[in-house]
């Protein structure tokens, strides 16, 4: 049987711990009762990892035998709230926490959402019109 590196146990262990840390509730947490009003927390989650070791010998070790590898790992993560998902009754509304966009790219692709929706009711109604004037036109 081939024995196992150690440098595969120490990447094991960090993934390990960055994948109970990244669960669903982290992205969108747990929803938050206030009367009829709900809150909805909404995160963006960073995660890094980073391992590195070693194979060494000295005058009295050989290499590949016991104790002659030298290594560690680490693992960041960073959750920053980005928005919340505001619901009442029906209505449900995007209220994000971050500073706003730095530049005029970052305020067009923000504002897009709501230029599509703009379009879209315009769309809507010019074909409402055109179908008024056929049905009156019969």
């Amino acid at each position: 049987m081939e024995k196992q590196h150690p440098l595969n146990d120490l990447m094991s262990v960090a993934a390990d711990k960055l994948r109970a840390m990244a669960d669903s509730n982290t992205v969108v947490g747990e929803p938050i009762h206030a009367g009829d009003v709900t809150l909805i927390p909404v995160s963006r989650l960073s995660f890094g990892i980073a391992s590195g070791g070693t194979e060494y010998s000295t005058k009295k070790q050989a290499p590949g035998e016991d104790n002659a590898f030298g290594g560690g790992s680490g693992a960041s993560g960073k959750v920053d709230p980005v928005a919340f998902l505001i619901v009442r009754g029906d209505s449900v509304k995007l209220l994000p926490v971050l500073p706003p966009p730095a530049t005029t790219l970052d305020r067009v692709i923000e504002s897009m959402p709501e230029v599509v929706d703009k379009i879209t009711d315009f769309i809507d109604k010019q074909q409402a019109k055109r179908e008024a004037k056929t049905d009156l036109a019969d």
